[in-house]
């Protein structure tokens, strides 16, 4: 990690885009994705988050013009109207708040988190992860846990599953109803359960029929399992659908639904569940993720104060952020400093001790004069460490670049003092530095 390690950001959400906008940037799966965008020139590290409302990419690199050159051709085939650029404490900021869910269609919703942490594991597995977006991730990840426990941020509707039941229910007296469940996932199992406590019967539908019994013992006899197979006959005997499976193709189509009759259709997979030729079959209303919007806002007042809540544990946690990753970069510069004050040390010491050895040395002896050594090494380099440290703090990256270059970790010795300029050297190292070296410099330390 340097000082230059800048991470960019780009986001398609719901917020400004559409379902099919946010469809068209999500031509390849997060780790194809993560994967590309790593390939690029001047990438050190990518992540990709593709969810039912958004589309993100993030990318460091050592300038950001070149992160938004990248980015840009992630997100094409956008509009640019519904494109969102983000800057490197922007770019962390986002993460911090998709992970809260404030950023979700249905605020504070808990399925964001595991999506967060599934895109995580694909590009930790791709190998597309550095220090950088880790720590980012990592600090997202936290946050979303402490903004739930801490906060009534989830209380309620907490899952898209949970809002399509409620917006099926505006449609139809559920009581008397059965709901079909396309999809076994987190999406649906949530659609089930919520369907379990409000409709007359549910079914669940799964690729693999084992996965929907499972789903199905949990939530009461009422509930029953069929494969995807079975989805004509299933559609025949349902009032409400909600779809909610990973196919890459359309699971309904107008041939599949022509003898479905009236029935109320939620689609709320990405892509899409239901194909187009489905809105033309008489009886059938389709409705997508956009639809879902009609609940945000009286969630949104709903969950106004623990917003606010949330907020603040945001601001603060990105504060920590930010000040660990000016740690790291400032124990790097440590790390090398202390590096070559070692090797200048041993080498040093062998040819001490190899003149105290002509004249005989005890194991004693040479121990003490070891630990003088270590000793010394210490004391000279714990003020200019603070300093470092204080340094990287106060965003003054020239003191840092200096003390670098003053401590050559591949030489082992200041290999920069022989050419320093007194006026180069800035006074937060001076005023640490050993008066033996100034003087070799001619610097003064007033």
């Amino acid at each position: 990690m340097t000082d230059s390690a800048l991470v960019s950001g780009v986001s398609v959400s719901h917020s400004s885009a559409s379902i099919d906008d946010i469809e068209a940037v999500c031509s390849l799966d997060e780790r194809e994705a993560v994967e590309q965008l790593l390939a690029r020139p001047g990438v050190e590290e990518a992540f990709a988050l593709q969810t039912c409302n958004r589309a993100e990419a993030y990318v460091v690199t050592d300038e950001e013009t070149r992160g938004r050159e990248v980015l840009a051709e992630y997100v094409a085939d956008a509009p640019a109207d519904t494109v969102r650029e983000l800057g490197h404490e922007e770019s962390l900021e986002q993460l911090l708040r998709v992970a809260c869910g404030l950023e979700s269609l249905i605020i504070g919703e808990d399925q964001i988190l595991g999506q967060l942490r599934t895109a995580y594991d694909t590009a930790r597995t791709a190998g597309t992860l550095g220090p950088v977006l880790d720590d980012a991730l990592l600090k997202s990840l936290h946050v979303g846990e402490r903004a739930r426990s801490e906060t009534a941020i989830n209380e309620g509707v907490v899952s898209l599953g949970s809002a399509a039941a409620r917006l099926a229910a505006t449609e139809s007296a559920l009581e008397d109803a059965t709901a079909l469940v396309v999809g076994a996932g987190e999406m649906g199992t949530l659609a089930a359960r919520s369907f379990s406590e409000s409709a007359a019967e549910v079914i669940v539908a799964n690729r693999t029929r084992e996965r929907a019994e499972h789903v199905a013992d949990t939530l009461g006899a009422h509930v029953s399992a069929v494969g995807l197979d079975a989805l004509p006959v299933a559609v025949t005997e349902a009032d409400v659908v909600v779809t909610a499976t990973g196919s890459s193709t359309p699971v309904l189509d107008g041939e599949t639904l022509r003898n479905a009759g009236a029935t109320f259709i939620i689609d709320i997979a990405q892509p899409r569940d239901v194909a187009a030729s489905a809105a033309g079959v008489t009886g059938v209303d389709v409705r997508d993720l956009d639809d879902l919007r009609s609940l945000t806002d009286a969630t949104l007042a709903s969950r106004q104060t623990a917003a606010n809540e949330v907020e603040e544990i945001i601001a603060t946690e990105l504060d920590h952020l930010l000040a660990q990753y000016k740690r790291k970069r400032a124990d790097e510069v440590i790390s090398a400093m202390y590096e070559g004050a070692e090797r200048m040390k041993d080498r040093e010491l062998s040819t001490a001790l190899s003149k105290l050895e002509a004249d005989g040395l005890t194991d004693e002896q040479r121990a003490t004069v070891e630990a003088m050594a270590d000793t010394l090494v210490s004391q000279l380099l714990a003020a200019p460490t603070q300093s470092l440290r204080d340094a990287a703090e106060e965003d003054d990256w020239t003191t840092i670049h200096t003390a670098l270059q003053l401590f050559d970790p591949t030489d082992g010795a200041p290999s920069q003092l022989a050419n320093a300029e007194p006026d180069e050297i800035p006074d937060a190292v001076r005023q640490q530095m050993p008066s033996a070296v100034l003087d070799q410099l001619g610097v003064s330390n007033d």
